[in-house]
């Protein structure tokens, strides 16, 4: 038993998320919620540490093989970054004596954990669903209006879990469950050929964000609680990337699909007023540079592509985790997120606003924070790609992710930490986070920083990433060169001006107390026009079947009446004539039947 619990590092988490649904006493679960995610990363580096015995665990069960652990270093580096993301979570909700929530974030995180390191299709669709359902808890503690919200989230993602299950079954006619191919570090063995491949696709992209598939991020993670849009952040879309990065690496359709992701949500950021709400849409922009570099992932520079996925995976879960911390502890204080109903919070929340500062930086790619040694490499693929292809359309994918480049930092560089802390003067006069957000804030900002440190902090997480770092696989990168260092800050700094001008001259977009339509307007629409329609059209069904059976009774009951009645047809004398006929008939039917018998 302690074999099993030991074979996938996910499971201990999950055990404990099971332990803390027993505890009564909160400060057992915290110690729980912090040391489960410590203890699952010590198992990760005992699997790579120098002779570690092969990690492979496979269970049989029912006539079928469930690989339950399969590790390589694309599966090690976001295992390290999701339990480094359950440690600052435990921190930042150590104030929160909730059981449900407690018990959930350590299932769901453990779900996320055990699912990169699977080995078939089957094993991943059990914690593909399990994630699911254990993080929608997490969507339904926000309140009394995040009821429906959470009731979307779980049948989108139950969708996709059927969607996996049909794709692995199809797939698995020709060529068996197997998930990572048998041989560490092989990525991109799936393609759209087939229909299990195209089911696939489906299931990672409805969980990753995919354009016209995005909105269950909008639309539950702001109406989670305060913890729990600080947990869901790190982990679903984070799951379903690993798994488009294991399956599908070097689709070139990936490619437009991630130049798509990165633009579109910028348009909505800029007018929408909840700013969580805003920091959805810049965690789709994010995933949308990381779903591109899974396309680039082949050729001369898919090594330096998959690299900048698996670094960026890392510096996003820590930055974008500290925007939403720091989003959370303003509506912690204030009751609430809307850029309307704040300004002038950092005379109250100084400590907060810095943090805010640097994780909107971070996100921005300025020099010297996280994104700016990550984001880069995935910028740098795509350019040295189009170069060697010489494609008018990669052009314009690079092109994209300059402009989503600089409008990130429009929307979530400036926009969020902007209306928040500074711009009009609310008047709220509140007391700092409590000091456990501002511990977890803290760690964030400081990961933020040393990642992007030269000399030292960058080259630690590049030697964690799934491809060696030399020149001969083109995965050599430095960061820090003259080059990159002018054409980001000349995209930051376009951004800055446009920011100023638009406020300047009154064009940029007022924070109105509105709700900002996106495309689920349509099959939200659509679908509540066809519930109408069907329930228009069973009433009227039923007045009309009403009708008709009142009639077919009524001329029915007027038939046999005057067949049986005492005056009826019956009760009259028969000329023996007719008796014989119908004597005759009915032999006939006798034999018929019999016959046909």
């Amino acid at each position: 038993m302690i074999d099993l619990v030991l074979s996938n590092p996910g499971f201990i988490v999950i055990l404990a998320g099971v332990l803390c649904a027993l505890v009564p006493i909160s400060e057992v679960r915290k110690f729980l919620v912090a040391a489960a995610p410590i203890a699952a990363g010590y198992l990760i580096f005992a699997m790579f540490r120098e002779n570690a015995p092969d990690p492979t665990y496979t269970l049989m069960f029912g006539g079928q093989e469930f690989i339950l652990n399969r590790a390589d270093r694309l599966s090690m580096i976001w295992g390290y970054v999701f339990c480094l993301a359950g440690v600052l979570n435990a921190i930042y909700a150590l104030h929160e004596k909730c059981r449900i929530t407690d018990s959930s974030a350590l299932i769901y995180m453990g779900a996320a954990i055990a699912g990169v390191f699977v080995g078939d299709f089957l094993t991943l669709f059990i914690f593909w669903e399990m994630a699911a359902i254990s993080s929608v808890m997490l969507v339904w503690k926000g309140g009394e209006n995040s009821f429906p919200a959470g009731v979307r989230y779980l049948a989108i993602h139950v969708l996709s879990g059927v969607l996996l299950l049909a794709g692995a079954v199809l797939y698995a006619r020709s060529n068996g469950m197997d998930f990572t191919m048998g041989t560490p570090g092989e990525y991109g063995f799936l393609s759209l050929d087939k229909p299990g491949g195209i089911l696939l696709f489906i299931a990672m992209g409805i969980k990753c964000g995919f354009p016209f598939l995005h909105n269950w991020i909008q639309d539950a993670y702001p109406k989670a609680s305060i913890t729990g849009t600080v947990i869901l952040s790190a982990f679903t879309t984070k799951l379903a990337l690993y798994a488009l990065a294991r399956c599908y690496a070097g689709e070139s359709l990936l490619i437009y699909i991630g130049a798509v992701m990165t633009c579109f949500p910028v348009f909505f950021a800029v007018i929408e007023n909840d700013l969580r709400r805003v920091l959805s849409y810049s965690l789709n922009n994010q995933l949308g540079f990381m779903v591109c570099g899974i396309g680039l992932a082949s050729g001369k520079y898919g090594m330096l592509a998959m690299n900048g996925v698996a670094a960026h995976l890392a510096a996003d879960v820590i930055f974008k985790g500290l925007l939403f911390m720091s989003m959370g502890a303003v509506m912690y204080r204030t009751g609430t997120a809307k850029a309307s109903d704040l300004g002038g919070l950092f005379r109250s929340m100084p400590y907060t606003t810095i943090f805010c500062l640097i994780g909107a930086g971070s996100i921005a790619a300025f020099p010297l924070l996280s994104a700016f040694v990550t984001k880069t490499m995935i910028l740098a693929a795509a350019m040295y790609t189009a170069i060697l292809q010489d494609s008018i359309a990669l052009w314009i994918v690079y092109g994209m992710l300059l402009f989503a480049s600089a409008g990130v930092m429009e929307h979530s560089g400036i926009k969020v930490p902007f209306f928040t802390f500074f711009a009009h003067d609310s008047g709220k006069r509140v007391k700092e986070a409590p000091w456990n957000m501002l511990v977890a804030m803290g760690l964030a900002s400081a990961l933020c920083i040393f990642f992007a440190l030269p000399g030292g902090g960058y080259e630690l997480l590049y030697k964690l990433l799934p491809h060696e770092i030399t020149e001969k696989y083109y995965t050599d990168y430095n960061p820090y060169t003259g080059n990159h260092i002018v054409t980001q800050m000349q995209l930051l700094f376009a951004a800055m001006l446009a920011f100023a001008l638009l406020k300047k001259f009154g064009v940029y977009p007022d924070e109105r107390r509105a709700e900002i339509l996106d495309f689920d307007w349509t099959y939200r629409r659509l679908g509540k026009g066809i519930v109408v329609w069907i329930d228009a059209m069973w009433t009227r069904l039923s007045a009309n079947v009403g009708v008709i059976r009142g009639k077919v009774i009524e001329r029915s009951g007027r038939r046999l009446y005057q067949m049986f009645s005492p005056a009826g047809t019956f009760s009259q004398s028969t000329p023996s004539g007719i008796a014989a006929v119908l004597t005759g008939l009915m032999l006939v039917l006798i034999f018929i039947v019999i016959y046909l018998s």
